[in-house]
């Protein structure tokens, strides 16, 4: 018994294949949503780059202040929870959400607006990664440079705790909206029919 399938199957299977690939090729991951365009994409991040820049402004007043009335009290502060434990101690309740949560809010941006900026800065390592470097940053000026500050790593340490805050809440899943992953297609060789003679 001669079994041949060509002609007419084949081409049509072709083209089924043809579309099929079509489509996985817009949609990321299979899950039926078009990738954005290279526009939304642009646009996106020159808004969370300005979103940046304008983090960078606030940050930069609200750390690179002088305050010479606070030199008294100023000390560098290397052991990690020492002046977290200080604050939630002593009993000024008020002055301890505005000190452990403002840090904690200074770093809900960079969990936000990092994912956006590039898929390259999306992911949880690299957003607590960027944030550390950052933050820092703006610590070893603020010992070394402004009077009345003094480096603290708790304050770094909040500051991470919030950009990962930030990135789980919403920044993981807008930089998944605007640079979404797209699944590498596998090259599977052909499978040759054989026919019966």
């Amino acid at each position: 018994m001669n079994v041949s399938r060509g002609g007419r199957g084949t081409g049509k299977t072709r083209e089924a294949r043809g579309e099929a690939s079509r489509r996985a090729s817009t949609t990321p991951e299979g899950t039926g949503r078009r990738r954005p365009g290279r526009l939304l994409r642009a646009l996106s991040a020159l808004v969370a780059l300005a979103g940046m820049v304008v983090f960078a402004v606030v940050l930069a007043r609200l750390t690179l202040n002088a305050s010479p009335e606070s030199v008294p009290l100023t000390h560098v502060n290397l052991r990690p929870g020492r002046s977290i434990r200080a604050y939630l101690e002593q009993p000024a309740f008020v002055e301890t959400v505005k000190q452990l949560g403002g840090n904690v809010v200074l770093g809900v941006p960079f969990g936000i607006l990092l994912p956006l900026l590039a898929r390259r800065t999306r992911g949880l390592v690299r957003v607590g990664l960027v944030t550390v470097v950052t933050m820092l940053i703006v610590e070893l000026i603020q010992g070394a440079l402004i009077t009345g500050r003094a480096f603290d790593i708790d304050d770094v340490l909040l500051n991470i705790s919030g950009a990962l805050i930030g990135y789980l809440l919403s920044g993981r899943r807008l930089g998944r909206a605007v640079h979404p992953r797209t699944r590498r297609r596998r090259s599977w060789p052909r499978s040759r029919v054989r026919t019966a003679r």
